[in-house]
């Protein structure tokens, strides 16, 4: 199974990039993590941010392999505990269907991205910078394959 992490924004800080790559190059095989980086519109101070918005959310869309179960992380998502998502994820790998996960740019995520998604997740009711999304995701992904796995990692 492939997981697409497809996420607006493409000059991320080399710390961003770091823990990115760490927790995403320790998935193995059976699940590995594809980053895929969506141009952000430029914003300036007379920006139409909705419609740079709906731009990216098109961009985003657009770029959902065939077939994907797709999911939008948002805040009017799910808030899902580790042992949820290690569920979760024992479930799209019994399936063998490619994953999907949506991530906003600097204003969120477009509308069009919420409705076609198959659930929305929310990682926290903090708001939190997409570019750490990338990073937290990562992360709880590799938590959920090592309990999955019996790997030391995961110890709660």
């Amino acid at each position: 199974m492939k997981i697409h992490l497809l996420a607006v924004g493409t000059r991320m800080p080399d710390w961003v990039k770091t823990g990115y790559a760490e927790y995403a190059g320790r998935l193995s095989q059976e699940c590995l993590l594809n980053l895929v980086e969506i141009p952000t519109g430029k914003r300036g101070p007379k920006a139409d941010v909705a419609r740079l918005v709906r731009a990216e959310g098109e961009r985003l869309l657009a770029a959902v392999p065939t077939g994907a179960y797709l999911i939008a992380l948002d805040e009017r998502g799910r808030e899902w505990s580790t042992a949820e998502l290690a569920d979760r994820l024992a479930g799209w790998l019994r399936e063998g269907r490619d994953l999907g996960l949506l991530i906003g740019g600097p204003d969120g995520l477009d509308a069009a991205c919420r409705d076609r998604a198959e659930q929305l997740w929310s990682l926290s009711r903090l708001t939190l910078p997409h570019a750490l999304v990338r990073v937290v995701v990562a992360e709880q992904l590799y938590r959920a394959w090592s309990l999955l796995r019996h790997h030391p990692y995961h110890r709660a």
